[in-house]
């Protein structure tokens, strides 16, 4: 899970910095949200028995993702500006814009932001890979335990 949020991760800054794609407020928190299901899944990794805990909040983060995304594609894509929106709050808030400017600098509108890869919004790419870390911390959670022999 870490490894696809990585790789998640390394995509947007692909676009961002290769292919001139800036990021919106949303793609922004979107990139927070997959640093923060990495963490989480390092942590479960490197500490097995938070591993149920850990999958939950995995859950409520991918559920976010999910949220955000749907979000940014129905609702702030056809925005001119996004100041003062949720994500830009949350982003101003959490003041990662200014740490890792690189990764969490907020660079376009929301209307600007509004493309495609391979005739798919972008934000659905996030949201496909947001949809599959809830099935994966979900089946974790599901998962019975294994018995010792």
């Amino acid at each position: 899970m870490a490894l696809a949020c990585i790789a998640a991760l390394a995509a947007a800054l692909v676009a961002q910095h290769v292919y001139d794609m800036r990021p919106c407020p949303w793609c922004v928190l979107q990139r927070v949200i997959f640093v923060v299901i990495a963490a989480l899944s390092l942590l479960a990794a490197a500490a097995p028995a938070l591993r149920k805990p850990v999958a939950a909040l995995v859950l409520v983060f991918a559920w976010l993702g999910v949220a955000s995304a749907i979000y940014q594609h129905v609702v702030a894509a056809g925005q001119v500006s996004c100041n003062l929106t949720l994500a830009d709050r949350i982003i101003q808030a959490i003041g990662l814009e200014t740490l890792m400017p690189a990764l969490f600098q907020v660079t376009a509108s929301c209307a600007e932001a509004a493309v495609s890869l391979l005739g798919v919004p972008f934000e659905y790419w996030s949201l496909a890979l947001f949809a599959l870390l809830a099935a994966a911390a979900l089946l974790l959670l599901l998962e019975k335990r294994r018995r010792n022999r």
